[in-house]
Parts: structure tokens; sequence; C-alpha cells
């Protein structure tokens, strides 16, 4: 990893894009990345300097910017440029290949600072890119890897430069730049086991024309990502134990017990001593014969396979079921153009178009969510002894509610398909009045969100076959026997499709932005010129979604019903940015210099915001750069948040007492605790019925969150302040003067954060587990979030995005680099070097106030905190990334160091009396190298992950651990080939 410790100044073309230069031009981009001419950093027009209207070459960045090359990228071993970019300190993993499933839309995002993906601003050579969803990210597949020369990441905010989500700072891609010939590159990796085959190919060319007065270049990529599945990973055996299982479970109703007396002799007739609560749901055994699903009493069903006994309770693991990294196709075109119309005025063009589909599963289809479907008493395949319990209810003919996992369908799955195309089109040029340019363009992006969801389990089809009095064998060959996993499992092919529907919807996106720019000096100062840029623009975006009819109906298992939806937003916004230098030459004061900007914005949902910042750049000596800023930003609510139509997400809350579970369940710490009185008032008044309130029992391991847009949100605002320096050496030693260094301290209050109200939280504050209740009344604002059925059953809880509390984050950057010839070591003389780069965050404190004038929590070092107010995982106190290699001979071999610090379990936030145990510091190898030989061909490979380090158990993550943080694949290897004409 390269770090620009000062300038932060990456040369760069303007895109461009004419369809006329796909004739002309093919290049295997990620190869040329790496070997193509930098343009002289002393053509203004060349040279994008990010974070800052003011194209000059000698200005400073006030924040501190890591550049990451083509190289390094190519290293990673990767087609995934979001895994790569994680790895860096700076970033906590959001969407990435093993977490972004289940019918979410596979998204690949970046969170800095673990502040949330729509609060970055992830940019194409300083311009917008499309928009993946309604919530305003973007999805990093979308970008052509094979046209990616470079990643610049600002790790301090940019909103008055770039708008209101650049709150925690940008990432900016920066395309291939001038580039004449052809160039292919093809790469291929797999894990020692044999799967998550991975290919990039990429195949390029570009031209001048018109004697040099343009350039045109077009490049094609490919990228394949094969899956990994969790029966494949033995951590995965017993993950995610969920309390649907194939057998099927009888869920016996509150107001409509059986006699006690009949479920103890039943089960006295099975040897089992003691008394059996009547309350408990029971479970089918093949032989006829029922079982507790808690206790796991008189159980006689497989321990293998899918199926297990955890912690004394019958489960279905799911991890074994699930896609852990998901599979990914990839192609992609890219075409840009540019052509000198006169001396002054440049004419410029740019197009891309992606195609890409990822494949996500949940394994089979559960009847998680809503109300469950009902079994009537004249259904003739219910087993003897069930029947002997029903008859002994007050109620005997009442229809009873059963369920289970359908493990004789086929596991529910998605395809994710988008296609996604961008125009740019500009003009730029000098105005004539000393170093005064100017710069226009206007950009169009769609985004398609196809979605299929095949295996979906209809509710009123298998409704239809439970209600028919032959079991539904009339409707399709065999109807639909429940009872055991045997008949379970015997769903005919025709009953399968009775059931099942392929579910659909499509979301549109387009995005429209137009931009002037012109920038220049105004005055000269004794310290050098006074320079000023000054920006208009407006950006619009539209938002449609269709879903099909069964998504609209709640007919689908496991997923709420959602409705068609629109929305737009439109901005307008006007920026100055002003540098002005102090002193220069003056002793301690090689120079200084100070800056400012402010931007205004004018939305069409929440009206006028305004953001601000201000920095000083102070150069005591030559090679010592002090820097600072503050900054003032405000980020208005975007589509999703303002008009999303309703969706589902799962609240995994566990079982109790390992986990917090249901608070009312008789088996929580709450219910046992030393408020198990006022715990137990407060489910009562809930509406949990007084005869079961002392054996009620929650019987899954997770409910529904219903999350909503809010059309009455106002904006967030962020203060951000960062403080550092950054030195390189001026040593002629041979052993110092490869030296550099930096270090930066920053600090980001977020106030009225836009967010949905935590599901765990929720739980937590209502049942004043963390003492947000102390009255437990039932009155209490996160009580009111709770929805339970007749039953006493938690239903849902509904989680609306809500003008929340507050984020608070602070920590210390360090980055150094050294490099010395392999001389000094008395090798290879007259050739040669060894090189040390390390990147290292120390995070100070992420503290979150989940309502306005509720005290903030403190989440530091803490691992997966899916219920805090962000949409990030993990966050480590120390992360590090440090490479170590020799370069010689055109041979390049290093040895990366990924090192990520012990976290506590996020438990010891929400529920501090029943803390589950954190993870120790973990640490990932991988071994990397390249080899040019002749002019034009290069050979890399390595080994990641060289000591096939696996995961580790995350207690309250969902499915068990993080795979944004900890390695599920294990070793891999890869192995690529570029060539240069």
């Amino acid at each position: 990893m390269k770090q620009t410790l000062a300038a932060g100044l990456v040369p760069a073309r303007h895109p461009g894009a004419l369809a006329a230069a796909v004739a002309l031009t093919l290049a295997a981009a990620a190869a040329q990345a790496a070997g193509s001419v930098e343009t002289p950093a002393n053509d203004l027009d060349e040279v994008v300097v990010t974070g800052s209207l003011i194209r000059d070459p000698n200005r400073d960045s006030p924040s501190p910017i890591v550049t990451t090359d083509a190289v390094e990228l190519q290293r990673a071993g990767t087609p995934s440029i979001e895994a790569v970019l994680n790895q860096m300190p700076q970033f906590a993993a959001a969407g990435t290949a093993g977490n972004g499933g289940q019918g979410t839309g596979a998204h690949a995002t970046l969170s800095l600072r673990g502040l949330g993906a729509n609060r970055n601003l992830v940019l194409l050579d300083g311009r917008r890119l499309p928009l993946a969803d309604i919530n305003g990210v973007v999805d990093i597949n979308f970008i052509p890897q094979s046209i990616v020369s470079g990643v610049q990441t600002i790790t301090g905010g940019a909103s008055a430069v770039y708008g209101s989500d650049a709150m925690s700072g940008v990432v900016n891609f920066i395309s291939l730049k001038k580039f004449e010939g052809l160039s292919a590159d093809v790469q291929y990796g797999a894990s020692d086991r044999g799967d998550f085959g991975q290919t990039n190919a990429a195949l390029s060319m570009g031209s001048a024309v018109a004697n040099g007065r343009g350039h045109a270049l077009v490049s094609l990529g490919y990228t394949k990502r094969e899956a990994v599945y969790g029966r494949d990973r033995p951590f995965y055996e017993f993950v995610t134990p969920s309390s649907f299982i194939g057998q099927g479970t009888f869920v016996p109703s509150a107001t409509n017990l059986p006699n006690q007396a009949a479920v103890t002799a039943l089960f006295a007739r099975y040897g089992v001593t003691g008394t059996v609560s009547n309350a408990l749901n029971l479970g089918f055994n093949d032989d006829g014969t029922l079982f507790t699903q808690t206790g796991a009493r008189n159980y006689k069903g497989p321990t293998t396979g899918g199926y297990a006994v955890i912690g004394g309770n019958v489960r279905m693991p799911v991890g074994p079921q699930t896609v852990i990294m998901n599979p990914l196709n990839r192609k992609s075109v890219f075409t840009k153009f540019d052509f000198d119309l006169s001396e002054r005025v440049n004419l410029y063009a740019q197009a891309f178009y992606v195609d890409s589909t990822a494949y996500t599963s949940s394994g089979g289809s559960l009847t998680q969510f809503g109300a469950l479907t009902t079994i009537p008493v004249t259904n003739p395949f219910i087993p003897a002894d069930l029947r002997t319990l029903l008859a002994a209810r007050p109620n005997a003919t009442a229809s009873f509610t059963w369920n289970g996992r359908y493990v004789g369908i086929p596991a529910k799955a998605w395809d994710e398909s988008y296609k996604v195309y961008q125009v740019v089109g500009g003009l730029k040029g000098d105005l004539g009045l000393g170093d005064w340019t100017w710069d226009v363009y206007a950009s169009y992006d769609r985004t398609d969100h196809n979605q299929q969801n095949y295996n979906a389990v209809l509710k009123s089809q298998v409704q239809n076959l439970l209600n028919a009095a032959d079991g539904g064998a009339s409707i399709c060959a065999g109807g639909f026997n429940p009872f055991g996993i045997a008949n379970s499992t015997r769903i005919s092919a025709a009953c399968r499709d009775y059931m099942t529907t392929t579910a659909k919807s499509n979301e549109a996106l387009d995005q429209k932005v137009y931009q002037g720019v012109v920038q220049g000096s105004l005055f000269k100062l004794p310290a050098g010129p006074v320079t000023a840029a000054v920006l208009l623009g407006k950006r619009s975006y539209g938002y449609a979604f269709s879903p099909d009819f069964n998504l609209t109906v709640a007919n689908i298992e496991a997923v709420a019903p959602t409705q068609p939806t629109r929305g737009e937003i439109a901005v307008k916004e006007a920026a100055v940015q002003l540098n002005v230098p102090i002193l220069s030459g003056a002793p301690f004061a090689e120079s200084v210099e100070v800056g400012a900007a402010f931007r205004r914005s004018d939305y069409d949902t929440t009206g006028g915001v305004s953001s601000f910042e201000g920095d000083v750049r102070w150069k005591p000596v030559e090679g010592l750069l002090l820097r600072g800023g503050y900054q003032r930003a405000v980020r208005a609510p975007n589509i999703g948040e303002l008009f999303s139509a309703t969706s589902t997400t799962q609240v995994a809350f566990g079982t109790p007492p390992a986990a917090i579970g249901d608070p009312c369940d008789v088996r929580s710490t709450a219910r046992t605790g030393a408020n198990a009185a006022q715990v137990r008032a407060l489910c009562l008044a809930q509406g949990i019925p007084a005869t079961v309130i002392d054996v009620y029992t929650f019987p899954t391991t997770a409910t529904a969150g219903i999350v909503q847009g809010n059309p009455n949100l106002q904006p967030e605002t962020a203060k951000t302040f960062n403080l550092g320096a950054s030195w390189q050496s001026s040593s002629e030693s041979s052993w110092l003067g490869g030296l550099t260094a930096s270090v930066d301290f920053y600090d980001i209050k977020i106030d009225e954060v836009i967010s949905v109200v935590p599901g765990l939280s929720t739980l937590s504050k209502c049942y004043n587990l963390d003492g947000s209740n102390p009255s437990f009344a039932a009155t209490n604002s996160f009580c009111q979030l709770l929805v339970r059925d007749s039953n006493g059953l938690l239903q849902q809880i509904n989680t609306p995005y809500l003008n929340l509390g507050g984020l608070r984050t602070s920590g210390v950057d360090l980055q150094l680099g050294w490099s010395a010839p392999l001389g000094n070591f008395g090798l290879a003389k007259g050739e040669g070097k060894v090189f040390v780069n390390t990147a290292v965050t120390r995070l100070q404190k992420y503290e979150v106030q989940t309502l306005p004038n509720s005290p903030f929590q403190d989440f530091t070092n803490t691992n997966t905190i899916a219920n805090a107010a962000t949409t990030s995982g993990s966050f480590p106190r120390m992360k590090a990334l440090t490479s170590v290699g020799v370069d010689v001979g055109g041979a390049v071999v290093a040895l990366r160091w990924r090192y990520t610090g012990a976290m506590d379990d996020v438990s010891r936030v929400t529920t501090p009396t029943n803390q589950a145990v954190g993870t120790k510091a973990y640490s990932l190898f991988d071994l990397t190298g390249t080899y040019s030989f002749g002019e034009r061909w290069q050979l890399r490979g390595g080994v990641l992950n060289v000591t096939d380090k696996g995961p580790v158990l995350v207690a309250s993550s969902q499915t068990s651990t993080d795979p944004s943080v900890f390695d599920v694949v294990g070793r891999q290897y890869y192995l690529g080939m570029k060539y240069t004409y």
C-alpha cells in the first residue's frame, strides 16, 4: 500500500467516452493500470486533486489521503475491490461477499470509520457513481475493475467540497489515463478446498487520434466468483441453531392449552419422568410419537446432517444450508474519449455499462415471520398421539398452529441482477484570464435491479393443502404431510410446484448531475497567490419499486407485504473554496496556508442546509507538514429513509438464558433476575395471558423486524475535527532516505442520526436490561414498538426510520513507510531494495445514543453491532495492515500481515448482565509475488491466509461469526498473467 502523506496528488485524465471509441480500442485494464505512464504533474489539465475543487498541484491536503495503486489491488488476489479496501484500518467492513446475502441485494459497500456506507462518498475520477439502492450507497461491484489504476481515500470529512454524503470521507477511484497500445490480463484463484474459484479477465486498447489532439480508450472486463457453502466448512456445522426444524412442531395456544394431565400421561407412557409443561412446543418423531423441543425429551430424531441437540434443545443449524460467500458474475464495458477542439477547449466523454448478477440463499424456507399457517383437526395426517392432546383442549375442535422448516422444498434463493450504465459528457478549458480554468459537465446513470426469489413458499397454497379433507392429495400428488422428517421430505414434484413460486420485483434508480466549476488565482500575496474555486450544480434522483402480486399481499413465508413505491429528490447546490498563503520561506515557516470552503444545498424535500470547513497547513521545515481542519456537515435523508415501502428484516435474539431471547420467556435472565417481578408485570400488561405467564416460552430464536420510510425526517448534522502531521525524510543516508511517516487524530460527532430503531436495543430498553425503563412502564416508547399476538407471542418489532440520538467516534491513524537498498545488507549490490509499509488505526471511542436525551452507550472494541444506529459491524480497538518485501531484478516478493485486535461481544453493551464471550486478537498472513520478464510480460501469484486460519465464534452474530473480519474461506491461491503491447 502506498501512502500519499503530504500532497495527496494523483495525476489523472478527465473521464470521457464516445461509442465510436469502441472501434478504436481494446486493452487489459488491470494490467495496464500498473504500467501506464503518468501524465506530468505540471500539466494542470491533467491533475485531479482529490478532496479539493482547486486544481493546484502544489496544494497540500488538509486531510490524510491513502493511495492504493493497481499493483496493491492485484496483490490482494481477489476480483472484489471492496475486499481489498476493507483490509485498510480506516474502514469498517459493510457489505461483502460474505454478508450481503439473503435477498438483500448482495451489495459490496464501503464504510469509513464505521459510520455507514451512506455517509461516505464513492467517486470515479471525482464524479458520482450510480446508486445501488434507495439508501444512496454505491455498490463497488458496479466499478469495472479493469479500468481502475488506483484508489484514493480521504479519511476525513469532505462535505463542503463534495456534498453532504461525504461526512466521513471520500473514496475516489482513478480510471486509466492516456494509454496507447494493447494489453491483456487474466487471473485465476481458488481455495485449497477446491471451491471459491475466482476468474478476472480484461482486454483493452488505447490510441491517440488526430495527431495527438485526442485519445480514446475502451476496456472490456469479466469477473466470475464461485460460491462457498456452509456445508463445506466444519465451522458452520452448528451455526445458527434455528428452532424451526424439519420434523415440524405443534405450537400450543396460550388460551387453548392441552390438559396438563393428558400431557403428563402421554409422556409417562414414553417413559419420561417428571412434569412436562403443557405450554411447550412438541415435535413429531417419525414413529408418530411426540418430543419436547425444549429439553429434547423423547427425541428420536437425527443429530447429524443438519440436525442437532444444542443446549438440551432440538435445533436445526442453518449454517450448513447457506451460501457463506456469494457467487458473482460481472461483465463490463468502459470507454472514454477526449478531444482538443482548440488550444483552450477540450471535449470529453465517458460511458460504462455493467451487467452483474449475484446469487444468495438463506437455506430452506421458514414459517418465520407474520401469521403462522394453521392445521384443522380434520387433517388426516395428524399423528394419533397429537390427536389425543388436541382432544384434551378446552376447545377440542379448534385449529392449531404449527411451525417448521420446509425441508422437502429446495433452498430459498435469490438472483440479484443489476444492469447499470452511466454516461458523462462535458467541456473544459482555459478562460484566458491568467490561470483561470473552467469545467462543465452533465451525467446520467440508471440502475435496474431485478430480483428473483426462487422457491418462495406461498402461505395460501400451503393453507389450502392443510385445510383439505384429504390432506391435499386431491390438489397435488400425495398432498402435504408436515409431521416428521420422513413425511416432510417426501413432497411430490407436483406439490412443490403448487406450494412455491418465483417472486419477482424490480427497482429502478436514476441520477442526473449537472455541474460547473471555475477556478484560478484571485490575486497575489507576498507568500503566493490566493486561489479560489466556485461550483454550481444540480442533482436529482428518481426511484420506482415494482413488486409482483404475491409480494404485496403477505402471501410469501418470511416476507412482509410490500407495495409499489415511487420517490424523487432534487437538490441545487453552490460551493466556494479558498486557499490563502500566509507565510513562505520564513524561519520555521517554509509555508503556512489556510483554506476554507462553504456549500449551500437546497433540497426539495427538507429545504436548505449548509456545510462549511476551515483548515490550516504548516510546513515548519522541509519534509514536515502539520495539518488540521474543522468541518460542519449536514446530510439530508435519502430516498429510502423517506419513501421506502414496508420491508422485513430478521431480528435474531437467540434462546435464553444463553442469549437475550424474548425477555418474557421464563428461561430468560430478565424473568429470573433481580427485577423478575417487574418484568412479569410488564409482560402481562403487554398481553401475555395470565394463564401462561409463568410457563411462557417463545418457540423460536428470532422474529420479524418491520422497516418503513418516514417522510417527516429531518437532516442529520456532523462536526468533524482532524489534526495531524506527515514527514518525509530528506536525509541522504541510504538507511534513512526512504523513511516516511504520518499520524492523524480524528473526531466525528453526528446528531439527529437517521436510522432504524435497532431491534435488539428495543428489547433491552423496553425491559430495562440496560437501565432505560426503570419504572417498567408498558407506555415506554421502546415497548410501544413491540407487537404481540393473542397468545402473547412476539410477532414483530417495528424498526422505523427516525431521527434518533447521535454517534461519536474518534481515533488515531499511524502510517509508516521505509525502504532501503539491498546493498545495505550486503545483498544484490547496485540493485534492488527492501521495503516496509504499515498502517495502524487505534479507535479511541465509538459511542451511540439511541434516542435524544438518552445516555450514550460505548460500543468501542465490540463486534457485530447489528443493533446500533449504523450499518457497520465490528469496531476493534486496534487494526493494522503491514507489508514487508523485497524488490530485485524484476521480481517483487511481499509478506502481508492483517491484524485485528481482541474484541468484547456486543452483549457487553446491550445486555451487560448477560455478557457473552468476546474474540481474541486475529492475524492473517498473505505471501505474494510478481515477476516481470521480457519487455511485455508479467507473472504474479500468491497465497492468501498462508496459515489457513479459520473464523472465530462471534456469540451475538446470527451467523456465529463476522465474515467481514474473520476469514470463512481459508487458504487461497491465485495466479495471474498480463501482456502489454
